[in-house]
């Protein structure tokens, strides 16, 4: 029997609460988490509780609807100060996730083009914006699923890294979403998930949620790519990203970017799975894109029972690197796959 999906974000508006699943306690615990304040969120946010783009961006959405409810009863000013100044904390919880900022400009928009109205309609508005990001996100998830699933085999062999599945996201997932589909299909896709060092996103919950959904999934080290992808058992490469530049590079998970140097050494074709949303055209390259830097003791203690590298020794933790577009075959979107050059069909896409 299939189990039940996990839900990463929803509404609970009868306690005025964002309820999330808290996934760094996967696989071993499900979890579900009531947050009630901005600093709340803004705090699953940093500590990946919450995780992925398009969950950010859902949660984000929430979270300043949430902030307007609870304002409502301020003086006018004073609702809108205390709503824009949580769209400012929520901005600044994660720098390098695209969706994030989407989903606030999003949220002020509609706050702005009902500025007139009294604030109990504005608040209304805002809580109809959250609920069309969300819904929105779930059509894209499908519609993803289905253009990345039209670019493979039955059979195929699938690499992927880090976690861009249905709990980074609303339903089926960004890169995941046509295995999943696929498995539905009765595609029999075989799939080797990196760990994805150094928050084992892959082992922890792409491995999860692919052998929940009854997916031929096995488990590799990030550096036991290049072996699998040698010996024949990789047709392609689906990845998620947070971020894609105007020309087509690509922000995802830190060791994205070897992944893509290793195909193309290997002649196997490395698709970038994400909404439009994720496309900022406003970011002419990778180069200006922000990468965030995390807690050394991520890599130097967190997941063991005594440090594993000495005291005093310097630790570099970017949490994203940016993937050339010269190595990637498709950018898959809702909207279709787009092919260099980048700088042309991104656009092209966009203005559809």
């Amino acid at each position: 029997m299939t189990p039940e999906p996990l839900i990463p974000n929803r509404l609970d508006d009868e306690h005025d609460a964002l309820v999330i699943l808290d996934q760094t306690l996967l696989p071993a615990r499900i979890v579900y988490r009531s947050l009630y304040s901005t600093e709340e969120i803004c705090r699953a946010i940093q500590t990946l509780q919450v995780r992925g783009a398009p969950a950010i961006g859902v949660a984000a959405g929430y979270g300043a609807y949430l902030a307007a409810k609870y304002a409502m009863q301020s003086k006018r000013e004073d609702f809108f100060a205390s709503f824009y100044g949580a769209c400012d904390a929520l901005a600044a919880s994660r720098p390098t996730a695209v969706n994030l900022f989407w989903a606030l400009n999003r949220m002020r928009t509609c706050a702005a083009g009902h500025g007139n109205e009294p604030v109990s309609e504005i608040v209304a508005a805002l809580r109809r914006e959250a609920e069309n990001i969300h819904r929105e996100d779930i059509a894209q998830n499908l519609a993803i699923s289905e253009h990345g699933l039209a670019l493979l085999r039955p059979g195929d062999g699938i690499l992927t890294h880090c976690n861009a599945g249905p709990i980074a996201t609303s339903r089926y997932g960004t890169a995941l979403g046509p295995i999943l589909l696929g498995q539905e299909r009765g595609y029999g896709f075989r799939v080797f998930a990196d760990e994805t060092r150094p928050l084992l996103q892959g082992a922890r919950l792409t491995a999860f949620e692919l052998q929940r959904a009854g997916v031929d999934v096995t488990l590799i080290c990030d550096n036991m790519a290049s072996a699998v992808m040698k010996n024949g058992w990789v047709q392609a490469v689906l990845v998620g990203c947070d971020r894609v530049a105007a020309n087509g590079d690509a922000a995802n998970k830190i060791g994205t970017s070897g992944v893509a140097i290793l195909a193309r050494h290997y002649g196997i074709p490395f698709y970038v799975c994400g909404p439009t949303s994720t496309v900022d055209l406003d970011t002419p390259t990778g180069e200006r894109i922000p990468i965030e830097q995390r807690d050394p003791e991520e890599i130097r203690s967190l997941w063991y029972e005594k440090p594993m590298a000495p005291a005093g020794c310097k630790i570099y933790n970017p949490a994203f690197d940016v993937t050339d577009h010269s190595l990637i075959a498709g950018i898959v979107t809702e909207k279709g796959v787009a092919r260099p050059p980048f700088t042309q069909s991104l656009r092209a896409m966009l203005e559809k």
